[in-house]
């Protein structure tokens, strides 16, 4: 739906509203009426821009980019791939010529049927008015200004002010400090230290923090009074009562008089006191910034003297003396605070993740693109050691690995965060890398996707296992930009580099893709579960068998799925980018069917990474000599980005360790103050810190609970650090309700199971997932296996739903959930849309 004539209409409206208004400015200040053709002499340079202004403003801030695409696509223009400053200033050219509003003409227009004649009478008496209301408001100005002036030389000549109404704070605070001690006296838990703390060499302002911690007084429902509020509205009475009758003293008997004249009121204290109220507040702004300097004691001992201004002065400046020397030690025990701190924060984190010289290790690099067989090369050397252990980025890799080393003769175990399937006598492991621990060695570890080490959130399990792997030899996998930031991390250790070349080439294609052409052995990949699983159904309908993969479906559902595609069942598969990710399938062509993803925080453009990283996938050595890649948009720019060079990856993501937690509590034993550190942990150049962004939000959804005061904080810690899905709120509750369980000794709740829809069987998975991660922290190996063939069931239940029922899903808006056509281009329909972006024009 084109926006380009409801947006030049506007623009017409606004250029129309704008030429009024400035015929109106120019007709005002006439003694008679002008002429239009007069109006036109002088403006004729304003009008003549004026439309062309409003109009390409307009049209260039109001038009989706799109929409300037095929506009400027319709008139030839080659705009694939183009930059957004570009295209901008293409279209604005183009705009320069499109359905010009002629003004001159709509000028005439006004001059007919007498419409010059009423601008100029109502534009006339509008100008009259104001003018009248001009020159009241000055002199109601010039009056009140007498009174400004009245109160400055009040002040001026007002010597002992400040020092009045220092003495009467300094009474104040005597009063409130004594009424304090007593209130901490009358409670026998208060220690001494409490109330020797109110009168120690603290300042005034420090002084008043402390009451308004303890005595906020309350007022309402919705406000607070503190004690510097209360200070405040003191010493504003004390000025008004100094100051306001002097200051009416001082006027001239003119000014009341003028005063009644213009406003109708008597000139009383308080309208006195409403006219000074801003210079009053600035004044006692003035003060209370010099008393927030001032020491308690001073304060105090001056409460108890006479008023003599002579004396009070001397006084004064002595205190002021003392308060620079107080500040000078102030700024140096803070200083030295600073540097314990720091000193604190290095022990604690900094040198955990400094890099060291090499180690007695001999490391193997894998470097290489997507489907080179990277890890076949690595797995093979492990399966001919003594012991090893293969660390994958995803639960489903390794998964697959723990059935092809035992299918092979290897006897090998699974430990994930969700399950452990235990050989007895296996020397062998397949496991997530989340699982590494640093102190057990094998003879051979295999760590692979390294380039995953720059993740945001993910990247410092590999950090941990490649810099403090325990093992003979290291084999780690990766994409060629991790290369230069591997070889850091390991300094001048035994380094052997393979380098891996794909031996199919990919191959774009230069025509825009359409659902349509769908063929056997296409991966059609988009970048979500809904957009997935839309597609599927689209495709069912049409006649083929598809298998889907999505990241949130059960491991053990989309292995089937997987294996439907191998074995022919299916003909194509829908995904999301976990296609990407160490899964090799006989795919002929990978097809992006978005060319932007949302990463959690806003939709982008997918990376030159990302897409050789899942176009990589096309090609199957002895099946597809040529892998295939075809985009829906934009081949030219998406062409660019597959071939273009890796940018070396530069930082890698660090997170706390076991080593960082038992030397936090050589001084700590809480969270609270451990995620505080963490916070202000300055990360090496190189590194970026995990937010710990969930860890937090659990953990204040129990801090100064039960929870935590009965958990030890190593514990605590590893139960805010478990794998699930922390956007569910039921898994929430579910993890919430589980650890009171623990806490209070009593049986994990079960987990709540629905089997209706394809989100209530994938939830329930999580759920069963989330209490396996519990059974398995607690060491309930024998009550998890029945937990886990019951998560069997629900994932063969996925995927039951996925072969037989998913064809019978609808496109719908995501808002309002109206269907919609599968050629709609959008995920909103039209209503949700107008509603959503599209604003009413002020000149409709």
């Amino acid at each position: 739906m084109s926006t380009l004539p409801m947006v030049h209409a506007q623009a017409i409206e606004q250029t129309k509203k704008k030429l009024l208004e400035d015929i109106d400015r120019f007709v005002e200040v006439k003694p008679s009426l002008p002429s239009l053709e007069h109006y036109k002499e002088e403006r004729q340079h304003y009008y003549e821009q004026l439309w062309l202004n409003v109009w390409l403003n307009k049209a260039t801030n109001s038009i989706p980019r799109k929409e300037k695409k095929g506009f400027l696509k319709d008139r030839g223009y080659v705009v694939e791939g183009i930059d957004r400053k570009i295209i901008n200033k293409l279209f604005r050219n183009e705009l320069r010529t499109y359905k010009p509003f002629h003004v001159e003409r709509w000028l005439n227009h006004v001059n007919t049927n007498n419409q010059w004649t009423h601008i100029y009478e109502k534009a006339k008496a509008a100008y009259q008015i104001r003018q009248k209301e001009e020159q009241e408001a000055n002199r109601k100005r010039i009056i009140l200004h007498e009174i400004q002036k009245a109160y400055d030389q009040v002040i001026e000549n007002d010597d002992a002010l400040f020092f009045v109404v220092r003495h009467e704070v300094s009474k104040k605070v005597e009063v409130d400090l004594a009424k304090r001690q007593n209130q901490l006296s009358s409670h026998t838990y208060q220690k001494d230290e409490q109330i020797e703390e109110l009168s120690q060499s603290i300042n005034f302002s420090t002084f008043l923090q402390n009451l308004a911690n303890d005595t906020t007084e309350y007022k309402k429902a919705w406000q607070y009074e503190t004690m510097f509020d209360q200070y405040n509205q003191f010493i504003d009475r004390l000025l008004e009562r100094r100051l306001l009758n002097d200051v009416l003293t001082q006027l001239p008997i003119y000014v009341s008089e003028q005063y009644f004249s213009l406003f109708g009121k008597e000139l009383t204290d308080l309208r006195v006191r409403d006219i000074l109220k801003e210079p009053m507040v600035a004044l006692r702004t003035k003060y209370v910034q010099q008393f927030q300097k001032e020491l308690l004691p001073h304060l105090v001992r001056l409460a108890k003297l006479p008023f003599d201004l002579y004396q009070h002065q001397q006084i004064f400046e002595h205190d002021k003396k003392e308060q620079e020397l107080f500040k000078l030690e102030e700024k140096k025990h803070r200083e030295k605070e600073i540097e314990k701190e720091a000193r604190m924060i290095d022990d604690i984190f900094g040198r955990e993740y400094r890099l060291h010289a090499g180690r007695n290790i001999r490391y193997v690099l894998h470097i290489g693109e997507t489907n080179t067989g990277k890890t076949h090369y690595a797995l093979e050397k492990m399966k001919k050691s003594a012991s090893g252990i293969y660390l994958a980025p995803l639960r489903l890799l390794a998964l697959e690995v723990y059935d092809k080393l035992n299918k092979e003769g290897v006897s090998c175990s699974l430990k994930t965060g969700e399950e452990e399937k235990i050989i007895e006598g296996a020397t062998h492991f397949s496991s997530t890398v989340e699982m590494f621990y640093e102190k057990e060695f094998f003879e051979v570890i295999v760590i692979d996707e390294s380039q995953m080490i720059a993740d945001k959130d993910r990247g410092f399990s590999w950090y941990k296992a490649i810099t403090k792997a325990n093992a003979n030899e290291v084999h780690i996998i990766g994409s060629r930009n991790a290369q230069s930031m591997i070889l850091e991390l390991l300094g001048d250790s035994d380094i052997e580099i393979r380098e891996y070349r794909r031996d199919i080439p990919l191959q774009v294609e230069s025509k825009e893709f359409s659902l349509k052409q769908s063929k056997k052995g296409d991966a059609l990949v988009c970048f979500s579960r809904k957009r997935v699983l839309e597609t599927a159904s689209q495709l069912q309908k049409n006649g083929h068998q598809v298998s889907m993969i999505y990241g949130s479906m059960p491991p053990e559902t989309r292995k089937k799925q997987m294996q439907r595609f191998i074995d022919g069942e299916t003909t194509m598969i829908v995904a999301t980018d976990a296609i990407g990710m160490g899964l090799n399938l006989p795919i002929r062509r990978i097809v992006f069917l978005e060319n932007e993803k949302f990463d959690g925080m806003r939709r982008r453009r997918l990376t030159s990474q990302e897409i050789k990283q899942i176009a990589g996938r096309a090609g199957r050595k002895g099946i597809y000599n040529i892998g295939k890649v075809a985009f829906v948009s934009e081949i030219n720019l998406m062409r660019r980005l597959l071939e273009q060079e890796d940018e070396p990856i530069y930082t890698f993501a660090i997170a706390p360790t076991n080593s960082v937690f038992e030397r936090f509590q050589k001084y700590y034993r809480d969270l609270g103050t451990f995620f505080d550190l963490w916070d202000r942990f300055e990360s090496p150049k190189g590194t970026k810190k995990a937010s710990l962004t969930e860890e937090k939000e659990l953990y204040e959804s129990i801090r100064d609970t039960e929870i935590e005061g009965r958990l030890p904080m190593m514990d605590l810690y590893g139960f805010l650090h478990l794998p699930f899905s922390t956007r569910e709120p039921e898994l929430i509750r579910q993890w919430q309700e589980n650890l009171m369980a623990v806490v209070n000794g009593k049986e994990l709740p079960e987990p709540t199971l629905k089997r209706g829809t394809l989100e209530e069987l994938e939830l329930s998975y999580k759920a069963i997932g989330l209490h396996l991660l519990f059974l398995y922290r607690l060491g309930r190996r024998t009550e998890a296996m029945y937990w886990e063939r019951l998560r069997g069931e629900l994932s063969d239940r996925v995927h039951d739903y996925l072969r037989y029922d998913s064809k019978n899903l609808k496109k719908t808006c995501k808002f309002c959930g109206k269907s919609l056509s599968w050629e709609f281009a959008y995920t909103m329909c039209n209503s949700c849309h107008k509603k959503k972006y599209v604003r009413n024009s002020r000149f409709s």
